[in-house]
């Protein structure tokens, strides 16, 4: 796999999607998310998306420059309809409404429906978590196709179903979650479908039902299973939740429509802390408490006990001087691309 450096494959993501018919403005966006996503880790959300988004530009299920519409709001919520935009430009700029609103009014609340994929979901409580603010987002992919089985079933009735917090701290990276609540995102399957290699077992189930390794078996007619393993009703518990806050409260419904469309559906939140306490006081508390579980004695073959976000935090330090593998297969269809849009000796690919 090619090794590539972070602001160059930035700069052949912007290139393509500009190619595709994307403004400026939403191909540098989406670019710094996903070579973001490749940098913490999470290369089921980087570069390898970049050809599927427009192949989705292709197949107008993503418009570029669509209408971004404010459909209903209250000083404290905000309804809105991305018009299959794209996610990553809609879901940025409703949280950016999220937190004017909450740190005017101590708490807003923002669904979004009608937009395309949004990413990696802790990019958007992180925003919120700068401001010193609280920050909350749930998604699920609305009425697309399903790939996660209910705890015991072996069809699949819902999506990967994420959600991320994010608090507001002096750590040197951000303290958050960011989790599906399937075994697995899906696209850590293509990722390992791409580089030819086997996925753990109890991820997912064959389509008769078995315990398989094989990547391709969710193609196939399988399933992800619920996060939590022979305790995968709690996973499947949280999913459901998600699913109406993301689903049903943004007026998605759930199940799947025929039109193929991916379509994330959103529900976001952020808390003003300095409406329940001194905001530097919760900021230096959080800090303490992560230094605190840091000093837990270590079980046995542990290196080192995280704080929740700092893998991430440290992987994407290393990476911006290391560069970035991309697997072959995503490299030859990344360069197909710029041949296309005549774009190959300006990428210096």
């Amino acid at each position: 796999m090619p090794k590539i450096a972070a602001d160059k494959l930035e700069k052949i993501a912007a290139r393509l999607l500009k190619g595709a018919g994307a403004s400026a403005e939403e191909a540098t966006i989406i670019a710094s998310h996903s070579i973001g996503a490749n940098l913490a880790g999470h290369d089921s959300h980087g570069i390898i998306q970049i050809p599927v988004y427009i192949d989705r530009v292709k197949k107008e299920h993503i418009i570029p420059g669509a209408k971004f519409e404010i459909v209903r709001e209250t000083p404290c919520t905000t309804v809105i309809d991305g018009h299959w935009g794209f996610g990553y430009v809609v879901s940025e700029r409703a949280m950016k409404i999220t937190i004017e609103k909450a740190l005017k009014n101590g708490v807003a609340a923002t669904t979004v429906y009608h937009q395309s994929h949004v990413g990696r979901v802790a990019d958007y409580p992180i925003m919120a978590g700068k401001e010193g603010l609280i920050g909350m987002m749930t998604a699920d992919s609305g009425r697309s196709p399903k790939t996660v089985a209910p705890f015991g079933g072996r069809e699949p009735r819902l999506g990967t179903n994420p959600i991320s917090i994010c608090m507001p701290s002096n750590l040197e990276g951000p303290f958050y979650i960011d989790m599906a609540t399937s075994a697995a995102a899906a696209g850590k399957l293509k990722v390992a479908q791409t580089r030819g290699k086997p996925i753990p077992e109890g991820w997912v189930l064959d389509k008769n039902g078995n315990p398989t390794t094989d990547p391709n078996a969710v193609k196939q007619g399988g399933v992800i299973l619920p996060l939590g393993g022979p305790e995968g009703h709690k996973g499947y518990g949280l999913s459901a939740m998600i699913e109406v806050f993301s689903g049903i409260l943004t007026g998605l419904g759930f199940g799947v429509e025929p039109t193929g469309k991916h379509n994330d559906g959103v529900f976001m939140a952020a808390f003003k802390v300095d409406a329940f306490r001194d905001l530097e006081t919760f900021k230096q508390e959080v800090t303490d408490f992560a230094n605190y579980l840091k000093a837990t004695p270590k079980a046995a073959g542990v290196d080192e006990i995280y704080y929740p976000g700092e893998i991430e935090h440290q992987r994407t330090q290393a990476q911006l001087k290391s560069g970035i593998d991309v697997e072959d297969k995503t490299w030859a269809e990344l360069k197909k691309l710029a041949e296309e849009y005549g774009a190959v000796k300006e990428l210096g690919m």
